[in-house]
């Protein structure tokens, strides 16, 4: 059974909700002082408002290290393909760019929450998966890359 956890009994890292490029999509940017926080490339799941979405944080071109969207499940936060949740969570509230938000580190590598400056959030922590399945699985995306 997934455990409940407040986000003020966690560490936050208090990022910033950017424009991606000259589009209107939104991405979050970690600061350079909490790089050690969230994995670089690595699949993540993301607690949002009593959702939990898989996402993928990456360094840009900029050095920095950033998050783009929040995807159904790790296929398509991998891939960065079907809808983005980000850009919802964003306007449902009110988060304009420039904006610093919350990313809650509640299982470092695996769950994190994400939250709008003064709110307060309980997540519903999954279990991790069993380590042998996530290795099988990341043997078989390993071979099938070109």
């Amino acid at each position: 059974m997934p455990e409940s956890v407040p986000s003020d009994a966690v560490d936050s890292v208090r990022a910033t909700l950017e424009r991606a490029g000259r589009t209107d999509r939104p991405k979050i940017v970690f600061p350079e002082e909490d790089r050690d926080a969230v994995p670089e490339g690595e699949l993540v799941r993301i607690g949002v408002d009593g959702e939990t979405y898989h996402a993928r944080i990456e360094r840009a071109i900029d050095d920095s290290l950033e998050l783009r969207g929040l995807y159904e499940n790790a296929r398509l936060a991998r891939e960065a393909d079907g809808e983005n949740h980000l850009d919802k969570w964003a306007d449902d509230h009110g988060l304009d760019f420039g904006r610093t938000v919350h990313v809650d580190v509640v299982d470092a590598g695996f769950f994190y929450g994400l939250r709008a400056p003064g709110e307060r959030a309980v997540y519903r922590v999954p279990e991790r998966p069993d380590e042998g399945l996530a290795d099988i699985a990341a043997d078989l995306e390993e071979a099938e890359e070109p």
